[in-house]
C-alpha cells in the first residue's frame, strides 16, 4: 500500500485517489433533497442529505435531487476536470500505434456499425474518459483505474447528445462522472445518474473488452486506434498506481491520507482484488474469476436466459501492477458473447489447443470470431460485460452469483 501511495504522490500529477483531502470548501448549495427521492422507507440523517463539498461555482448541479445518501460519495482528491477527459479523440492506424504499443498492453475494444476502434490503456489510464463518435453514435469510453472497470455507453439520453467530464469524486472508490449540460452526477460502474436533473436516468452500456494490443491488431488489422496526441501532456504507457493490482492488498479510497477501502461489505466468497468479468442480465448477475476462466478457457452458461459463452485467453498485462504498463505481469483477457448464431445454439469446448464449437467443429478465437471450419468468417455478438475487481462489481451487485467450475 505504502508503496502505491509513494508511486501516486511522485508522479507530479493529482489524479482520484491520489492527493490527501483538500481543506473545507464552502458548498455550491446548502438546500436538500426530499427522503421520498432516496426511497420511501428510509430515513436519512441531516449529514447524508448535505451536498457534498464543492468551490462555490465548479458545479451548477441540482443538489436537491439525489438518489443516495451524500455521505456515499467523497472527493477523490481533484476538482472538477482535474482529471482531463479527451473530448476531441485523433485516431491513427494499427501500423502507426504498432511504433508505441507492445504486444501485450491492455486497449478497450469498442465496435459498432462496422467501425472498429482501441483506446489504450496507457492512454485511458490519465484520462478516464473519451467523448467519441463511433459508427455515427456519439458514445462514451471510461477506465477507473481503482476499479479496474472499462465501460462505454451511448451518450444520448432522451433525444440529447451529452458530453461528460469528471468530477473527481468517488463512489464506493468508483468515479463519478457528470454531463455537461446538466451537470448531473453519474455512476461510471452502472451508468446510473445519482445527482442532479436527471437522476434516475440510465445510460445505455456498449460491450467493451479489455483485450490485448496483440489480439486487437491480429484480429482487426484496419480498425482504429486513439491517438497519444491528445492536447496534453502526460507519461503515456506510465501507470501512476504501480502495485495497486494485487489481490492481497485491500481496495482504497482517499477519505484522509491514508485510509482503506470506505464502501459496503465486499462478500467473501473472493478476495477483493480477485479480477472478475461481470454479465448482467435479464436481471441475473454473475461474476467470472479470471481464474476459474484461465482453467475452463471457455465456459457455456445461460444468463437471464441468454445462451452465452465466456472465453479467456491468454497474452494481456495488467495496466496497473508495473510502473511500466507493457511490463505488468500477465493476467489474460476475457470476453463474452451470445451462442446464438442464426438459428443455432453453439457450445464451445477446447481441444489440443484450439478453440471449436461442437455442432459444426469450426475453429474461433478469444474475440468471437470464426477462423476455419463451416463457420470461417462468422462473428458472434458480444454481451455487455465489464471488467472488475471483486470489491467494485459486489459494491453494486450484492447479489451475483460467482460462476464455480463443475466439479469432476
Amino acid at each position: 500500500m505504502h508503496r502505491v501511495l509513494l508511486t501516486l504522490v511522485l508522479s507530479g500529477l493529482v489524479l482520484v485517489a491520489c492527493a490527501p483531502p483538500a481543506p473545507a470548501r464552502p458548498t455550491a448549495t446548502t438546500a436538500s433533497a426530499t427522503p421520498t427521492e432516496l426511497g420511501p422507507a428510509a430515513t436519512y440523517t441531516p449529514a447524508e442529505l448535505r451536498p457534498p463539498a464543492v468551490i462555490a461555482g465548479e458545479f451548477t448541479t441540482d443538489f436537491t435531487r439525489h438518489a443516495v445518501p451524500y455521505t456515499d460519495i467523497i472527493s477523490g482528491g481533484p476538482s472538477k476536470d482535474g482529471i482531463p477527459a479527451i473530448d476531441a479523440p485523433q485516431f491513427v492506424t494499427t501500423a502507426e500505434a504498432a511504433e508505441w504499443l507492445e504486444a501485450v498492453e491492455p486497449v478497450v475494444l469498442l465496435a459498432l456499425n462496422g467501425d472498429v476502434r482501441a483506446y489504450p490503456l496507457q492512454i485511458l489510464i490519465w484520462h478516464e474518459l473519451v467523448n467519441d463518435t463511433v459508427g455515427g453514435l456519439p458514445v462514451g469510453v471510461t477506465f477507473c483505474p481503482l476499479c479496474n472497470t472499462a465501460t462505454a455507453f451511448e451518450r444520448t439520453v432522451a433525444g440529447q447528445v451529452l458530453d461528460f467530464g469528471t468530477t473527481g469524486r468517488l463512489r464506493y472508490s468508483n468515479m463519478l462522472m457528470y454531463d455537461r449540460p446538466t451537470e448531473s452526477w453519474w455512476q461510471q460502474a452502472t451508468g446510473e445518474a445519482l445527482v442532479g436533473e436527471l437522476m434516475g436516468a440510465q445510460l445505455v452500456m456498449l460491450p467493451a473488452a479489455i483485450v490485448s494490443w496483440q489480439d486487437f491488431q491480429t484480429a482487426h488489422p484496419n480498425g482504429l486506434v486513439l491517438s497519444r496526441a491528445t492536447g496534453f501532456n502526460r507519461p503515456y504507457g506510465q501507470n501512476p498506481y504501480a502495485g495497486y493490482d494485487d489481490v492481497n492488498q485491500s481496495p482504497f479510497v482517499y477519505k484522509s491520507w491514508l485510509s482503506s477501502y470506505s464502501g459496503p461489505a465486499v462478500p467473501a466468497a473472493l478476495l477483493p482484488m480477485t479480477r472478475v468479468l461481470t454479465v448482467d442480465l435479464g436481471g441475473e448477475a454473475v461474476a467470472y474469476p479470471y481464474e476459474a476462466l484461465q482453467l475452463a478457457g471457455a465456459v457455456n452458461d445461460t444468463v437471464g436466459r441468454q445462451a452465452l459463452v465466456v472465453l479467456w485467453t491468454a497474452g494481456t498485462a495488467s495496466a496497473l501492477d508495473a510502473a511500466r504498463i507493457a511490463e505488468g505481469r500477465e493476467v489474460g483477457s476475457a470476453t463474452a458473447y451470445s451462442r446464438v448464431l442464426g438459428e443455432q445454439t453453439l457450445t464451445f469446448v477446447w481441444a489440443e489447443g484450439r478453440l471449436l464449437d461442437q455442432e459444426t467443429g469450426s475453429v474461433w478465437d478469444g474475440l468471437g470470431q470464426s477462423l476455419s471450419g463451416p463457420l470461417a468468417g462468422q462473428q458472434l455478438t458480444p454481451v455487455v460485460a465489464f471488467n472488475h475487481f471483486w470489491f467494485s462489481w459486489a459494491a453494486f451487485k450484492p447479489e451475483t452469483r460467482i460462476y464455480a467450475a463443475p466439479t469432476p
